[in-house]
């Protein structure tokens, strides 16, 4: 069987979720600790967290939902080991086995998550004609730096 490397493109989500950095904290109220102080960010570091992890979700399902007739796919995905880039980029190599008797398009979410098993980017590949009965390669590459995560396929659509 013949190998194809496709060319994918990254559509639609670019989200970079973090923490915010605490780096001090005042308060003119002498009865705010700083406990309840760091607490107060914490909390609304976490809060925009789950901001942004909403905000990716529904990104990532707006592309699954431009896709009219597609068929779950995740069966003909998979992924290989999450690495580190040369530029600190985290990337993780795609495998797509397209089994129908013709060319098809796929549109792939992957998640990478760090080790708490949050959300820490989305990647919505579009890789586009692949052939059939021929896997297809492609790249998931994450939108920022990121240390000690783990990959998933989310989902994925035939069309």
């Amino acid at each position: 069987m013949e190998r194809q490397t496709n060319r994918c493109a990254v559509v639609g989500v670019a989200v970079m979720l973090g923490w915010a950095g605490l780096t001090g904290c005042s308060s003119d109220d002498s009865s705010s600790s700083p406990a309840s102080s760091a607490a107060s960010v914490v909390k609304s570091g976490a809060s925009e967290l789950a901001s942004a992890a909403a905000s990716a979700e529904a990104a990532a399902s707006s592309a699954l939902g431009k896709v009219k007739g597609g068929l779950d796919a995740k069966a003909d995905v998979t992924l290989g080991s999450v690495a580190t880039s040369s530029d600190g980029k985290t990337e993780v190599p795609v495998t797509i086995a397209n089994h129908d008797s013709k060319s098809r398009s796929y549109i792939i979410v992957v998640n990478f998550k760090n080790r708490s098993g949050n959300l820490a980017d989305v990647i919505v590949l579009d890789v586009p004609e692949v052939a059939a009965g021929n896997p297809a390669r492609a790249t998931a590459r994450s939108n920022r730096d990121l240390t000690d995560v783990t990959s998933e396929v989310r989902d994925a659509l035939r069309y």
